[in-house]
């Protein structure tokens, strides 16, 4: 049985910003050695009614979660200025506070506004100042723009909390057939929407190079097949229908076509759907398991997993000469790789003593850093701005969303209020 939610995605958000119950929760596990203190002052509201969001708590636990700030707690804030003229710097000098945000929010119509300034304690200057807009009802994704702004502009690194991430949890039903629901979450896992539930497996889902469509692998006709689905719309596609295995779909950065595997010739081999023309191209042929394809960020190349070597490593083809090669040596097994945006950077499932952990491949220096020491680790996806990986495993016997920073050097756990959480799929940066 399985039941679509076929609505339109901005009217469910705005249902689930009135009846917030994130599904996942964040547990900070382990942050940098010596991050940045910043105060980020509540937000002054001029607007009718309370505000629709407490836009700096969003701010703060966005900056807190990302391992490399420590704001002040809102107890310890001896005042609260709104303009720089309420600014008494001496104050958070006592608090060793670095940085200070400030902003103020109004409402006109059914438009929201958030002006924000940020300034540097020591040197009691303006640092930098924004605006961010937009319908009210999106008030959290203009609050994680601001996250973005201020991070970007102390880091130097985009921020990437303005995305979003699609997962799949199991409900474990005892003495009958599994829930199965594909989940399209903040970054922060808040305002989860349920797009598909099915008593049949949903796997492998993926986003379009602009995140306004996804894609996903249904059983719900009994066996597997790729599907897109349009997120404004509702509108879903059912792409392939083969014999055999139909999985893994990989959006080229063109978006104009499809990488998958199928078993309908025999093994499972990697194939090339045309999404215009519906042309499919095998692109490998051969006896052994090729499967989870995943581009390069310019389209040239295709890393997959393959067992021709004997063992599950990952071997890149060239799509302008078709050629193929093996490129990881280290270990016994390396799998499900995910490039990161730099092109420079891989994260893969990599196997040290018996464990699966999450490691990172540069592929200049061909040095390998294993991230996590948890175990069972799996499914990695990479934030767009290539500092966070999403990755699943399993904690106190069940499955949760795990995330760790390409240097390792943050960690944070996601669990479900409810049910197992696999299959992460963290979106590229939204259009607004």
């Amino acid at each position: 049985m399985k039941r679509l939610v076929l609505a339109l995605v901005p009217v469910l958000l705005t249902l689930f910003a009135m009846h917030a119950r994130a599904q996942l929760t964040i547990e900070i596990t382990q942050g940098i050695d010596d991050p940045t203190s910043i105060a980020v002052v509540p937000f002054a509201w001029a607007g009718p009614g309370p505000a629709p969001e407490d836009v700096s708590w969003i701010v703060d636990s966005d900056l807190a979660r990302s391992g490399q700030f420590a704001p002040v707690g809102r107890a310890e804030m001896l005042g609260r200025p709104s303009t720089e003229q309420e600014i008494f710097y001496r104050d958070w000098r006592a608090l060793d506070t670095e940085y200070i945000l400030i902003g103020r929010t109004s409402a006109s119509g059914q438009e929201l506004r958030i002006e924000y300034e940020v300034y540097d304690v020591t040197r009691q200057t303006r640092v930098y100042q924004a605006v961010e807009t937009g319908p009210i009802n999106e008030a959290r994704m203009i609050a994680h723009r601001v996250s973005d702004g201020v991070y970007e502009k102390l880091t130097g690194i985009r921020g990437a909390f303005a995305t979003r991430l699609l997962y799949v949890s199991v409900t474990r039903v005892q003495g009958g057939k599994d829930y199965y629901r594909l989940t399209l979450a903040d970054s922060d896992g808040a305002r989860p929407i349920v797009l598909l539930e099915s008593r049949e497996p949903i796997m492998a889902p993926g986003w379009s190079p602009d995140g306004s469509e996804i894609s996903y692998v249904s059983f719900e006709t009994g066996r597997p097949a790729i599907y897109r689905q349009n997120l404004a719309s509702g509108a879903r596609e059912q792409l392939t229908n083969f014999k055999g295995l139909n999985g893994a779909p990989a959006w080229s950065p063109d978006g104009r076509s499809m990488a998958m595997v199928l078993s309908k010739d025999g093994s499972p081999d990697i194939y090339l759907l045309d999404l215009a023309s519906k042309q499919l191209t095998r692109l490998t042929r051969h006896y052994a398991i090729d499967t989870e394809p995943t581009w390069t960020p310019d389209g040239r190349t295709l890393l997959f997993t393959s067992d021709r070597g004997g063992r599950p490593q990952i071997y890149k083809y060239d799509m302008r000469t078709a050629s193929t090669e093996r490129l990881t040596y280290e270990g016994g097994y390396n799998a499900r790789a995910r490039v990161a945006q730099d092109g420079r950077n891989v994260v893969m499932v990599h196997q040290v003593n018996g464990r699966f952990h999450i490691a990172i491949h540069d592929l200049v220096t061909n040095r390998l850093q294993v991230l996590t020491s948890t175990e069972l680790d799996e499914s990695p996806s990479i934030a767009p701005n290539g500092s966070m990986v999403l990755y699943a495993t399993k904690h106190a016997g069940r499955g949760i969303l795990a995330a760790v920073s390409v240097d390792g050097g943050v960690k944070f756990r996601l669990p479900s209020r409810e049910g197992d959480v696999r299959e992460p799929a963290w979106s590229p940066y939204m259009e607004r």
